[in-house]
């Protein structure tokens, strides 16, 4: 006589250990996703991918990688981290700006309104991230030897309707020199055609985040020291001469990869130039 075992033959076979558990959902690891190691407590956010590496930043901003796959939670449940769907997959892929990038657009004949910034650092990150943006709206960047060149460019200018002139400014904080020109400006006759907006910072170098280049925060530097060389000697990098400045700026900018990598303070900023230039 045959029958059926329902019991199975061997109450040890298969997943016994498993069973009725829900496996671990798979997640891409999109940047700013917020995981925690089941192991250890350790969370932070994805910050980048490489070499099937997760890298996760702290609140403190210290990055640190681990191995893509299981051991991970989010909002408490377990998951498996999965690289990121690559941007045909996602769909419409983004500048480093976070704007939606526009393929194959056509040169566009540059805009008479532009951007200045005050020296060729700050003209430099602002290429970096905003670049393909302002390729695409016809805005060009140039820059000022300083803000006290302002009043010059304005007489050469002749700012307009069509003709707008946004300024980005170092260091625009309350009873500053920049602060004063600004106001004035503000005041001339080319004010509704003039936008002046700063950050408060010292130098464009302090709008990338420090723990990019293994600071905790900008040092204070004392009034006697030059403020680059001091930067520099807390970073421990040469600072001899300018060419050693130069080179210094260059590894600082080279942590920078997308708008994630600057201080919200200086983001902002630039954006609002780039509205007020392109709004029609």
């Amino acid at each position: 006589m045959s029958f059926d075992d329902r019991y199975g033959s061997d109450v040890l076979a298969g997943d016994w250990r498993g069973s009725g558990k829900a496996k671990p959902q798979a997640i891409p690891a999109e940047n700013d996703l917020v995981v925690e190691l089941a192991d250890s407590g350790y969370t932070g956010a994805v910050v980048r991918i490489e070499n099937r590496l997760v890298h996760l930043e702290d609140r403190h901003g210290k990055v640190r990688a681990f191995p893509l796959g299981g051991g991970f939670l989010v909002d408490g449940k377990p998951v498996v981290l999965v690289p990121p769907a690559t941007a045909t997959q996602r769909g419409r892929s983004r500048t480093a700006s976070g704007s939606f990038s526009v393929a194959d657009a056509p040169a566009r004949v540059a805009r008479a309104s532009r951007i200045f910034v005050e020296g060729r650092h700050d003209a430099e990150l602002v290429e970096k991230v905003w670049g393909d943006d302002l390729r695409v709206e016809g805005v060009v960047v140039e820059y000022l030897g300083g803000i006290d060149d302002l009043d010059q460019i304005l007489r050469d200018k002749h700012p307009g309707p069509r003709k707008r002139l946004g300024v980005l400014v170092d260091h625009l904080v309350p009873g500053s020199k920049e602060t004063r020109i600004a106001d004035a400006v503000s005041r001339g006759p080319h004010g509704a055609h003039v936008k002046i907006v700063g950050h408060p910072y010292v130098d464009v170098w302090q709008a990338v985040k420090p723990q990019r280049v293994g600071l905790k925060q900008w040092p204070t530097i004392p009034r006697n020291i030059e403020w680059k060389k001091g930067i520099c000697a807390a970073l421990g990098l040469p600072h001899r001469d300018q060419a050693d400045i130069a080179r210094a700026w260059k590894r600082i900018l080279s942590t920078v990869s997308t708008y994630r990598d600057l201080e919200p303070a200086f983001l902002g900023r630039v954006e609002e130039l780039i509205d007020f230039v392109t709004s029609d």
